[in-house]
């Protein structure tokens, strides 16, 4: 979807306002929107009763930002706000609009103060710097009627360049609420996933394999010995005679299930693997 810096559109009683571009008296591109052309459009929008403004822009001027602020602010509409990237600058001061006004998680604002090109003598540039500051002033106003900070610690910010996550911007009043995109169920860890498919095919391998030591019910008891009959050859009870020793090369080497060698352990991994791939087979 090709979209564009401006666009508003409607929806029955809900209009979506997206402002994903610079704020600009002067538009040169396609989607490019001037205050006067946004305010004229939202005084022909009287029967709808909310109006979504999707915001990612680094700002731009203040006086075309600064009527749009005040022509959300007038509207009898409920406003909400979001900031889908960026809010910065005069950006900012619209976003402040918003009756509700949502960050997604993955989002910034950033305040700072008016600023200008100038040219002239020292009489003219220190006009320049008080008119700056009344300029300013303008977003003071905004983010005081709207957050839960002092001016004097909004001027601070704005004197710092401030950028504001999310969470802080809910914690000064900047934002009403934060917007997560949360998927039902999600994986976080593929390969702990694959290896608890792996883990519990082997378990159940193992269950099944286990033998069963309970004696059958149609097994029969040893018969009582006859008192008449004579002993069994002695040598059959002799447990020494038929037993291997220690140094009997015909003794199969017991079998370490705590094997560390690398033969060891590259026989585990490849028997996890396979009961691995047999497990998804069996999916």
């Amino acid at each position: 979807m090709n979209r564009k810096y401006f666009s508003l559109e409607r929806q029955k009683q809900t209009a979506t306002i997206t402002i994903y571009g610079d704020i600009t008296s002067y538009p040169w591109i396609e989607g490019d929107m001037s205050s006067a052309n946004l305010s004229k459009q939202l005084e022909a929008l009287t029967d709808v009763d909310e109006i979504n403004v999707y915001i990612n822009s680094y700002g731009g001027e203040v006086a075309e930002g600064i009527a749009i602020y005040n022509a959300l602010r007038r509207h009898k509409a409920k406003i909400r706000t979001i900031c889908d990237g960026f809010a910065c600058s005069i950006a900012s001061v619209i976003f402040m609009a918003g009756d509700e006004r949502v960050m997604n998680e993955a989002s910034m604002l950033m305040i700072h103060n008016a600023w200008t090109c100038a040219a002239g003598n020292a009489a003219q540039l220190r006009k320049q710097a008080e008119d700056l500051e009344k300029i300013t002033q303008l977003s003071v106003e905004a983010y005081k009627a709207n957050s839960s900070l002092t001016e004097d610690e909004i001027k601070a910010f704005m004197d710092a360049e401030t950028w504001i996550l999310p969470a802080e911007a809910v914690e000064y009043g900047f934002a009403t609420a934060i917007e997560t995109h949360e998927k039902a169920n999600p994986s976080q860890n593929a390969r702990a996933k694959l290896f608890g498919i792996v883990r519990a095919y082997q378990e159940k391998q193992n269950d099944d394999e286990e033998p069963d030591d309970t004696p059958d019910d149609d097994e029969q008891e040893d018969p009582e010995k006859d008192p008449d009959k004579p002993p069994d050859d002695d040598s059959k009870d002799d447990p020494e005679k038929d037993e291997p020793t220690d140094d009997d090369p015909e003794k199969p080497a017991d079998d370490d299930p705590d094997d560390d060698s690398d033969a060891g352990k590259e026989k585990e991994a490849a028997q996890m693997w396979s009961g691995f791939f047999n497990a998804l087979s069996k999916m």
